[in-house]
This record gives structure tokens, sequence and C-alpha cells, in this order.
């Protein structure tokens, strides 16, 4: 049975502010990457593309984790807290919108043996 977490964190910057958060977010990775159960770790940027010509945030996070425990251990590490209080829920912070959603690649009634 996978334990694996797949959590997508897209974020919208506020105008003339994505090369900032971009940053911001690169400045998580580092300290994230020590954390024994982060598996991936990667900010990234929407980019242009006439094979994907769909609608996203500017910025996405892409994280695998271990285990749900992992994860939710990572979110709330000083660090990670600190991110969103400043950037995204103070009135100057320079996001204006963020969507982070975790998933599971385990399939709806896996029959999973007990180990």
């Amino acid at each position: 049975m996978s334990q694996k977490i797949y959590c997508t964190a897209s974020f919208k910057p506020k105008p003339g502010k994505e090369d900032a958060v971009f940053k911001a977010l690169q400045a998580l990775e580092p300290n994230a990457h020590r954390e024994d159960a982060c598996l991936l770790y990667t900010v990234t940027r929407h980019i242009s593309n006439p094979f994907a010509e769909g609608q996203s945030y500017p910025i996405v996070f892409h994280e695998v984790w271990a285990n749900r425990a992992a994860f939710e251990a990572h979110c709330q590490r000083n660090e990670i807290r600190e991110f969103f209080a400043s950037h995204l829920e103070a009135e100057d912070g320079d996001i204006e919108d963020a969507n982070v959603c975790v998933y599971t690649d385990e399939p709806v009634n896996f029959d999973a043996p007990d180990i």
C-alpha cells in the first residue's frame, strides 16, 4: 500500500511580486530537503507552451512526502507557518491567493495486504 502524499501548492502573486514570491518559495527548499520523508520539493514557474495551454497560477510547488504524518509535520514547521503568515495572510504580503491540495496515488477500495 502506498502511503505517499502528493501536494500541489499554487500561488498567485500580487501584481509585480512574482519574482519576490518565487525567491521566497525557493528559500524554503533547502530545509525541506533536509526532512527525511521529503521525496520531492520543487518550486516551478508557469511557462507558455502550445502543447499545454491550460490556465494556472504562475507559481506552483510540487511536493511528494513519504506519508501523511510527514507532510503534516512539515506544515507545522515554524519556517512554513511564518511563510504563509507573512506572505499570504498579512495584508502587506506579496501573495494574493494560494491553493494548496494533497493527493494520494492509492486507488479507491484498493485491496492492500496487511504486512
